[in-house]
């Protein structure tokens, strides 16, 4: 028999169903934002949304009714605040505070998206105003079981007597995306009780349609920074979660179960959201550090490289002050040693395939099938139960084909197969989710055991087939989880994937996701599934480049302005086809003078990645703020592409830097552009790390005189 291994949660596995008539997962009620706006707009009423109404209903029935005021009120927020806004664009982080709603795992997942603003506007779209066109009515967008959809919400939120949000509220009180946010997600899930509990790695794909990797940082592989640093400056969001202290940890989070702040400042079973990392140069040698934010804007980790630690003092002056936060904002560093110590897992939500890969290239396929175990029918079981019905389950062909144009010599693929399974019910919570896994079967024609016949006329295989049979996935553990991802490295091959519950007859729904660079999936047993294959390419710029600046630094560790000169200057952009950069030594010097934070007189690797990051960002920007395409922005133009990035300047500063930066008719090259955003960034980073009170600061002479003259 094989060997399988449980996942030893504390909760009840699932009674087996004993309905005669499939119960189909109840899809999300579609509506129309244009058309109700329209409708609206027209007929000058404010929406009201009789899908979700401004009910108890909408809250929920369980306990989160018992931590409602008596008098329970739901408002608009015009009648909240006399100037509500719907989103603020120039916040580098989201500002959001938890409410009743025990869900510290969803804004741990919100929190990741402010590093990718493109991901968020299409979560939450951002021509939305109380002002514009304003009826009432707000959408958002998620990824659901395969599918984008588009949520639509009245703006009717529920406050206690003194006007006050219930659930989720913004620092600054007149911002209001976030709790028209939580309510569209609440509304998808069935109600605000339904999101009480839940894992980050749910609300990521929710958020993103990515695929999710799991990293036990107790049996963290040796690589673990790497993987890191490629999750940090590619297009991943990254979630973990700390121990529940006597407990077995589990992932699913609700903050109602424990609130319990340990000694160490540390939330037990709480979700955090990972916010970067970094590479640190002590007095005795290198500390990699993981940066941490919890998502309730307070209450940090008090050990080493704490914003009190003393282990601050190892660093050099600049690194110091650009790194640390002397502020209680929730987020904090801390070592990579004591991150794998003190919290269980490490969920990496990739939006592209590839975080595990070494192969080249940029192109993946993406193929998605739904289908679903049928009690008599096609719910199995798994082997471990020995019933003599898994060759029942649904089985997917699947043939993994080599890339012809991938330059690596080895012939392994980089394969990532999710299996997902549907909720029945139109709550997430009220039905516990099944244990859920699935079995990959290597076989080739040359196998006595598996005829031709069953490839012509795609036959499922028989019974015997996987009782003289090993699968390659020998330790398949079942989880009672939404979904189950692995990683495989195969040969090129014919496989065929079974995907099962850890019970016979328990019925549901599911949907089966494959991402490699190239194969073939379809379902066996003439069964016509839905199905969709499509190709994904990562346009992302920095992707390209990623292969050429790693082999580079192989070869030397440090660059100096010469040849840091030489790398951005031989740079051709692919999505700018007519753009060449054009960087002088001297704002090469400057460049280096700025990110250079240990005082090495040059850039390692980590601190070139942070100037390329912020390259493609400025270079996006310039492009768009440009529209005579003369190259250069002038006075209105270089206000108006400030103001994009983020960032309040003073009419004053930007006509100083216009006349330091620009040339004599105070017009500004992106070579500029880049040299004159990174001071004003780097500047401001040091001054709300080193202020007290957010007026002003106090300075030594020689800190005022590094971070003035070497910078």
């Amino acid at each position: 028999s094989m060997p399988f291994l449980l996942c030893l949660k504390k909760k009840k596995s699932p009674v087996p169903l004993g309905r005669s008539i499939f119960q189909k997962h109840t899809p999300p009620i579609q509506q129309s934002y244009q058309a109700l706006l329209e409708s609206c707009l027209k007929n000058k009423r404010l929406f009201t949304d009789d899908t979700f109404p401004a009910h108890i209903s909408s809250i929920g029935t369980g306990a989160l009714l018992k931590k409602l005021p008596q008098n329970l009120q739901w408002k608009r927020p015009h009648a909240l605040h006399k100037s509500p806004v719907f989103y603020a664009a120039n916040r580098k982080q989201l500002d959001l505070c938890q409410g009743l709603v025990e869900n510290c795992w969803f804004l741990a997942a919100l929190e990741a998206l402010t590093f990718h603003q493109d991901i968020l506007a299409a979560v939450v779209p951002q021509n939305q105003s109380f002002e514009r066109k304003y009826a009432g009515i707000f959408h958002f967008r998620f990824w659901h079981f395969g599918e984008w959809i588009d949520v639509v919400v009245d703006d009717r939120l529920p406050v206690n007597e003194a006007g006050e949000l219930l659930f989720v509220s913004s620092v600054d009180k007149n911002v209001f995306w976030g709790a028209l946010l939580e309510k569209a997600y609440a509304k998808l899930y069935g109600s605000y009780e339904d999101l009480q509990i839940g894992q980050v790695s749910e609300a990521l794909v929710d958020f993103t349609g990515g695929v999710n990797t799991r990293i036990k940082l107790a049996e963290a592989p040796p690589d673990l920074w790497a993987i890191l640093t490629r999750a940090t400056y590619s297009r991943s969001l990254m979630g973990c979660q700390t121990h529940l202290g006597v407990y077995f940890p589990s992932v699913s989070l609700s903050c109602m179960q424990t609130t319990k702040v340990l000694k160490n400042g540390l939330v037990a079973g709480h979700a955090y959201t990972v916010t970067g990392i970094r590479k640190v140069t002590c007095q005795y040698g290198p500390e990699n550090l993981v940066r941490l934010r919890n998502p309730w804007g307070k209450i940090e980790w008090k050990g080493d490289w704490s914003d009190s630690s003393c282990k601050w003092e190892l660093l050099s002056l600049k690194e110091k002050i650009l790194l640390r936060k002397k502020k209680e904002d929730g987020e904090f560093w801390m070592s990579l040693r004591d991150f794998k110590i003190h919290f269980v897992d490490l969920v990496i939500c990739k939006l592209t395939p590839d975080l595990m890969s070494q192969e080249d290239g940029t192109k993946w396929m993406y193929s998605l099938k739904s289908g679903r175990w049928v009690k008599g029918s096609t719910a199995g079981g798994s082997l471990g139960f020995c019933n003599g019905n898994f060759w029942m389950n649904p089985q997917y062909w699947l043939n993994v084909l080599p890339v012809e144009d991938s330059k690596k010599s080895s012939s392994m693929c980089n394969v990532v197969i999710s299996l997902m399974q549907k909720h029945s019910t139109k709550h997430r919570n009220r039905a516990p989710h099944l244990f859920i896994g699935f079995l990959l079967y290597k076989n080739t024609l040359l196998l006595p055991s598996f005829p031709e016949q069953y490839q012509e006329s795609n036959r499922k295989l028989p019974p015997g087939f996987f009782t003289r049979h090993q699968p390659v996935n020998k330790h398949q553990v079942f989880l009672d989880e939404r979904e189950v991802t692995h990683d495989f490295h195969l040969e090129p091959c014919v496989y065929v994937i079974v995907p099962c519950t850890l019970e016979p007859q328990q019925e549901s729904e599911f949907i089966l996701r494959v991402f490699s660079r190239k194969h073939i999936l379809r379902e066996m047993g003439g069964n016509t599934s839905f199905s969709l294959s499509k190709e994904i390419v990562d346009r992302y710029e920095g992707k390209i480049w990623e292969d050429f600046f790693t082999k580079h630094f192989e070869q030397n560790p440090e660059i100096n302005a010469v040849q840091l000169q030489r790398i951005l200057n031989n740079i051709s952009w692919r999505n700018f086809q007519s753009f060449r950069l054009n960087f002088s030594l001297d704002s090469c010097q400057g460049i280096l003078a700025l990110l250079d934070l240990n005082a090495t007189g040059t850039l390692s690797i980590q601190e070139f990645r942070v100037l390329w990051k912020r390259l493609l960002f400025y270079l996006e920007i310039f492009q768009k703020r440009d529209t005579k395409r003369s190259g250069k922005l002038d006075l209105v133009e270089l206000h108006a592409a400030v103001q994009e990035t983020g960032i309040s300047l003073s009419n004053e500063v930007c006509n100083l830097m216009a006349i330091r930066y620009g040339d004599p008719d105070l017009q500004i090259s992106f070579e500029s552009f880049v040299c004159f955003m990174l001071r004003v960034e780097i500047m401001g980073e040091a001054f709300r790390n080193l202020t007290q009170d957010g007026k002003g600061i106090y300075l030594r002479e020689s800190e005022w005189m590094m971070m003035t003259l070497y910078s």
